[in-house]
């Protein structure tokens, strides 16, 4: 994964942590606090949650606020965008999955 020096692999380790992308997708539409995270996240721990913001700010995906919110940076936008193809896939493959 992250070792190998491929980004790539680095890239997917660390979206592919528990609720990574769930924090990802609530931060979509801007700034939201940490309590807010936690109860928009039903499951979520709060020592998991505050890991995950650790770990996306330290991949400078996500930062905080002045307020102390957390947002996504012009890299995680980014990421959001290339998200939106396997979004797109996902709705499909679901849609089929469905109808079966």
């Amino acid at each position: 994964g992250s070792t190998t020096g491929r980004p790539l692999m680095a890239a997917l380790d660390l979206l592919g942590r528990r609720w990574a992308l769930r924090i990802l997708w609530e931060l979509r539409d801007g700034p939201v606090g940490a309590r807010e995270l936690l109860a928009r996240c039903a499951g979520l721990s709060s020592s998991v949650l505050y890991d995950r913001l650790r770990e996306l700010t330290a991949a400078s995906v996500i930062a905080r606020t002045g307020d102390g919110a957390y947002d996504v940076t012009r890299l995680g936008a980014g990421l959001g965008a290339a998200l939106e193809p396997l979004d797109a896939w996902a709705t499909r493959w679901a849609s089929q999955l469905d109808s079966s």
